[in-house]
């Protein structure tokens, strides 16, 4: 099966596969992707620009592999913001898609606390494009902050 987990910047994901994955399934997350990329110190979050491109690659390669193998195994995949021909393709594979979404006050202290201003920017246009569209979200009240 493969999940396809949803939401704004700072809303809570990973914390989400954390509490729902297990050690045989495939979790393809870009920041951990990322992370396990560059070398020691680098940030969790925020990173080069660089670095995200290589982890980019890394993911596609990740996805279109993890997809092969879904009657094996379960593949959970954060993707933010996915567009109509991500979302087409997900559905096709059966994905059950999550949304995680606390509330853009708290997402708004997280990314404050914990992420670039730039991400402010990402988590305006999540916002826009799901107050239109917003199916039921899962209340995530993930982690200590």
């Amino acid at each position: 099966m493969l999940y396809v987990i949803t939401g704004p910047p700072a809303a809570g994901k990973s914390s989400w596969i954390q509490a729902h994955a297990t050690a045989r399934d495939i979790v393809i997350d870009l920041d951990r992707i990322t992370l396990a990329l560059t070398g020691p110190g680098a940030p969790q979050w925020n990173h080069d620009p660089l670095h995200q491109r290589v982890a980019q690659r890394a993911r596609y390669a990740a996805i279109d592999e993890a997809c092969k193998h879904l009657a094996d195994l379960d593949c959970y995949l954060i993707h933010t913001m996915p567009n109509a021909q991500a979302m087409a393709r997900y559905r096709q594979l059966g994905a059950r898609i999550i949304t995680v979404d606390p509330g853009e006050a708290v997402v708004r202290e997280r990314v404050a606390a914990m992420r670039s201003s730039a991400m402010n920017r990402v988590v305006t246009r999540w916002y826009r494009q799901h107050r239109s569209t917003a199916p039921a979200s899962v209340a995530q009240a993930s982690r200590e902050w």
